[in-house]
């Protein structure tokens, strides 16, 4: 019996949804099993492009079995275009993708309040996506939820009508405007018909697998340090995103749980406000040009950093990784010279990334390691050997302040580029 954890070792974008991808041809069953749709994970495979932000990446298998834990939100709308989005590729999700009845549902006023609770904010906001997800966690913890069980009796019709007694009063206070109850139950019961030949109760089908030594593959959303707890606060996201979550979202013993993977990024990007220690401000500089990305969830422009250590030290001890997956050393090519972080210091002491809050963490020093660059185009490469000195080298850096081995190497973004040692 094998199970994996693949977590993001930054502040997401990592590339986990190609790790999961590429790891998935061995699996039994591939899950989600914390966050909701504020995760993006982009797929390049032989049935074309895809951002997923529901829908397990290693959905693509034909032999594996998808599962979305009851530690995900699930924003209905969302699941169904990706459940039809798979179906149009010709990747069939009946039968093989399951939903956890105890997941919440996300709420046309949990969208609205997400996007009121930002602008109300000003100067203070913290970057959300605005689909939702701190207002449905935070219903979730304050037993306010609504979950896909609830659908079953008239509890949905009861509790909704609750909701918007109370949820109308702010969004209206906010300068927003009131719901309709008709019009919410309505839309809701029409997805709830759509999405119920998907809903399975997981328990048991997860506590078999382990039993019968199946291999499950545990996808993570969202990075290390939007973790509630770990993470940059109040710059995070709303749930647990290291290997824990997967515990109470999936029920997976944390006895199981005998391979993590850190899927880092071979430079540091970040979305939305909050700290990035080795933030590159200047836009003409082209390492700024070459690192520049969008984020598949928001279409926002990603800020951009480079590699910082320090964080890959923190998240592989935080989650007790047993290998990483560097991704995106392809996009180095061309640099003459790239710089990594390799620790922090403040008042001239020596500091760690868990000794400071999020707003001590913006007044760090950064104390660099310059490395010489490679020319060569390493996207066909596939062993480490082929990769040039300089490359090797760079991966030998991140191999070692993370403590164990960079066992998988993106050098493209498709499936095949990629370097398995």
């Amino acid at each position: 019996m094998t199970v994996i954890a693949v977590i993001g070792s930054q502040w997401g974008d990592e590339g986990k949804g190609k790790a999961v991808d590429f790891l998935a041809e061995r699996a039994d069953y591939v899950a989600r099993f914390n966050g909701g749709n504020n995760a993006g994970h982009t797929v390049i495979n032989q049935f074309g492009t895809f951002k997923i932000h529901l829908v397990p990446s290693g959905i693509f298998a034909p032999n594996v079995v998808g599962l979305i834990g009851g530690g995900v939100v699930v924003d209905p709308s969302v699941l169904l275009d990706e459940i039809e989005t798979l179906n149009q590729a010709g990747v069939n999700a009946d039968g093989r993708l399951w939903v956890s009845p105890r997941s919440h549902v996300i709420m046309p006023y949990h969208k609205i309040l997400d996007g009121l609770y930002e602008e109300a904010k000003g100067a203070g906001a913290t970057g959300t996506t605005r689909r939702g997800i701190g207002p449905v966690f935070a219903d979730k913890v304050s037993y306010n939820g609504i979950r896909w069980t609830d659908f079953t009796s008239d509890a949905f019709e009861n509790r909704l009508q609750l909701q918007l007694t109370l949820k109308n009063k702010i969004i209206v206070a906010l300068g927003g405007e009131a719901l309709k109850y008709e019009d919410v139950r309505g839309e809701y019961r029409a997805y709830y018909k759509k999405v119920k030949p998907y809903l399975k109760e997981l328990f048991s089908l997860v506590q078999d697998g382990l039993k019968e030594n199946k291999t499950f593959l545990l996808e993570q959303a969202m990075g290390s340090f939007l973790d509630t707890d770990w993470g940059t606060y109040p710059f995070v996201t709303a749930s647990t995103t290291i290997p824990s979550a997967a515990s109470a979202g999936l029920g997976i013993p944390p006895r199981y749980i005998n391979q993590v993977v850190g899927v880092t990024k071979a430079y540091t990007t970040r979305v939305g406000g909050g700290p990035l220690p080795t933030e590159i401000l200047d836009a003409q500089s082209e390492a700024y040009q070459k690192f520049g990305e969008v984020a598949a969830t928001t279409g926002r422009i990603r800020r951009v950093g480079w590699l910082d250590l320090e964080l890959v030290r923190t998240s592989a001890q935080l989650s007790g990784v047993t290998e990483i997956c560097l991704t995106k050393l392809d996009v180095l090519s061309g640099l003459k010279e790239i710089k990594v972080c390799t620790e922090y210091k403040m008042n001239g002491k020596t500091i760690r990334y868990a000794d400071v809050d999020a707003y001590g963490l913006e007044q760090v020093e950064c104390v660099y390691e310059t490395l010489p660059g490679w020319d060569e185009d390493i996207r066909a490469a596939r062993s480490f050997e082929e990769l040039p000195p300089n490359a090797q080298n760079y991966v030998k850096m991140a191999e070692e302040a993370a403590g164990v081995s960079a066992t998988m190497i993106g050098v493209g973004p498709a499936r095949e580029e990629t370097i398995r040692r």
